[in-house]
C-alpha cells in the first residue's frame, strides 16, 4: 500500500492529482489523508481518501504502507525517517500559493539524494521517480534516522550553552 499524506492544514491538488492519474494506470492501492477539502479541492478518483486521521490511525496507515508520498514537511520526513519507510517527496511551491514561501523548495534540495527519499520536483517527473522509488522499494537497504540527536549535535549544543549561558 502507498500512503499519501500532505499533513492536515492545507490540501496540495497538484500532488494528489499527480498520484490519482499516476494510480489509475497502476495495479496498487493508494489510500490518502488529504486535509480539509474546500468544494474547490481535487478530489482523487482512482484511489480512498480522508480529510483527517487521527493519531492512531493516521500511524496505522503509516506503518502499513510501503512508500509514503507526501509534501516536504518536516513531520513526515523525521517520522518516515525514524521508521526506516521509503519517501516520496513534492515540494509545495510559494510561486504557486500552495504555501508562503518556497521553505520545502529548499527542504526538497537538502534531502535529495539521502537514502530512502526520492524528490519529485514537479508534477512532470512524477512519473519517473514514483517508479525509480518502487523499485528501491524491495531493492535497496532502509536506513533510518536516530529517534535521538547525533553526538555532534549534541557537543555543539552543550559548546553553546557552556559559552552563552
Amino acid at each position: 500500500m502507498i500512503f499519501v499524506t500532505v499533513g492536515h492544514e492545507l490540501g496540495f491538488d497538484r500532488l494528489i492529482r499527480a498520484v490519482d492519474i499516476w494510480s489509475q494506470s497502476q495495479d496498487v492501492q493508494v489510500f490518502g489523508q488529504l486535509a480539509e477539502l474546500t468544494p474547490e479541492s481535487y478530489r482523487p478518483q482512482n484511489f480512498d481518501y480522508v480529510d483527517y486521521l487521527g493519531p492512531t490511525e493516521y500511524q496505522k496507515k503509516f506503518d502499513q504502507a510501503e512508500l509514503i508520498i507526501s509534501h516536504a514537511g518536516m513531520g513526515t520526513i523525521i517520522t518516515a525517517q525514524t521508521t526506516g519507510k521509503p519517501l516520496l517527496i513534492m515540494p509545495r511551491r510559494g510561486q504557486l500559493k500552495e504555501t508562503r514561501n518556497d521553505h520545502q523548495v529548499a527542504t526538497a534540495r537538502k534531502f535529495c539524494g539521502k537514502s530512502g527519499i526520492f524528490v519529485a520536483d514537479d508534477e512532470t517527473v512524477f512519473p519517473n521517480v514514483i517508479k525509480v522509488a518502487l523499485e528501491a522499494v524491495h531493492t535497496a537497504d532502509r536506513p533510518s534516522a536516530s529517534e535521538f540527536a547525533e553526538p555532534a549535535l549534541l557537543d555543539a549544543l552543550r559548546h553553546f550553552i557552556k559559552e552563552n549561558g
